[in-house]
């Protein structure tokens, strides 16, 4: 008798517990479905006018293109979206320590144009160090146009470390003076994954040039974390044509960010280790560019080549591990580019390396 009543207390103890816990699952899904709401469309960013130069016009000029991966992607780092460990920076000093180096090599590159993508301003994986802020304090000489890429809800995923909130965007900064600028939304998928991959955008900047056309500036971040990768190509669609309407007015266009295509076509060929499992890593449709008036920049040195990103499945590793040129440029057939290429920072500060192009407006 008494072995009964103990496995009657058993029982409803164990049928008590999983209730609980199916009432706290659920209760998390529907939290997750009620919260979520995507950014609207076209939205008018506020600019930090420092400047109030033309944009010049037949004068040698730099871009730099920096995804700087929350200031948590030091060298011994893995993500667990692509299958690693961490789902935080180390701490909230080596996020600190991370994102001053950051800012001293922005600084030290010099660069007219510099487009930097994940970037957080309140995150639970950043430990919510305002980075945001900090880079535009660090970049004093320019203007600066900050956009919301995510406003996430609390991910409580992985169960040990949740990746919880996420307030992260993308940031233009210019030597020369942005008049307006707009944040526009990129189609992103309806499943489970919205979750994961979260809201995405572009910003779109406004110069004025000398010859009094504009420079419209595209900073981009492709979404990564989908089931098929074809919501990236619909995102290109929708971000060229943009680009196309505002070169057939005759304006100078330049897209600079993550793409999250291989924009080398073959990168596993050429730094030794297969990506072809990965749909964040597919080739760029480079079908897309026909008859548009546009070429893609992927920077490159067949001498020296460097990858722009590598694989976080486990810590860096100079050899063994997938690397892929992701990052690069988009111009109009009116910019003239003479250099482009990957800085090797050998991902100290980041999964992925800087990237720059020199070039000019044509007159």
């Amino acid at each position: 008798m008494k072995n009964n009543k103990f496995l009657r207390i058993l029982l409803r103890t164990v049928i008590s517990v999983l209730l609980v816990i199916l009432i706290v699952a659920l209760s998390y899904i529907a939290y997750l479905f009620i919260d979520y709401e995507r950014i609207e469309d076209n939205i008018s960013l506020e600019v930090v006018d420092k400047t109030g130069s033309l944009v010049p016009v037949n004068k040698d000029l730099k871009a730099l293109s920096y995804n700087i991966g929350f200031c948590a992607y030091t060298q011994d780092f893995s993500f667990f979206m692509d299958g690693g460990e961490s789902s935080w920076a180390k701490s909230e000093e080596s996020v600190g320590e991370v994102l001053a180096d950051i800012g001293e090599f922005v600084n030290s590159q010099d660069a007219d144009i510099t487009l930097m993508q994940e970037v957080d301003e309140n995150s639970t994986r950043s430990y919510h160090v305002n980075q945001k802020q900090y880079l535009i304090d660090s970049v004093a000489t320019c203007d600066a146009v900050s956009a919301t890429n995510f406003d996430s809800s609390f991910l409580f995923y992985p169960f040990l470390e949740p990746h919880g909130k996420s307030l992260s965007g993308i940031l233009t900064f210019s030597k020369y003076n942005i008049e307006s600028a707009t944040r526009r939304s990129l189609p992103v998928e309806d499943s489970i994954m919205k979750f994961f991959d979260l809201d995405r955008c572009y910003a779109v900047s406004r110069l004025k040039c000398e010859n009094d056309k504009e420079l419209v500036l595209y900073n981009a971040h492709l979404s990564a974390y989908t089931s098929d990768g074809t919501i990236a190509t619909e995102q290109l669609k929708l971000l060229l044509n943009d680009m196309k309407a505002e070169y057939d007015k005759g304006n100078y266009v330049i897209c600079g960010g993550d793409f999250n295509k291989d924009l080398l076509q073959n990168s596993g060929k050429i730094f030794g280790v297969s990506g072809e499992d990965y749909t964040w890593a597919q080739a760029f449709p480079l079908d897309m560019l026909n008859n548009t008036g546009f070429s893609l920049i992927a920077p490159f040195d067949k001498n020296n080549p460097v990858a722009s990103c590598r694989n976080t499945d486990e810590p860096y590793k100079e050899e063994g591990q997938f690397n892929v040129t992701l990052d690069g440029f988009i111009v109009s057939d009116n910019v003239t580019v003479s250099k482009s290429d990957v800085i090797d920072l050998e991902f100290k500060y980041s999964d992925h390396n800087p990237v720059f192009m020199n070039f000019r407006l044509e007159g």
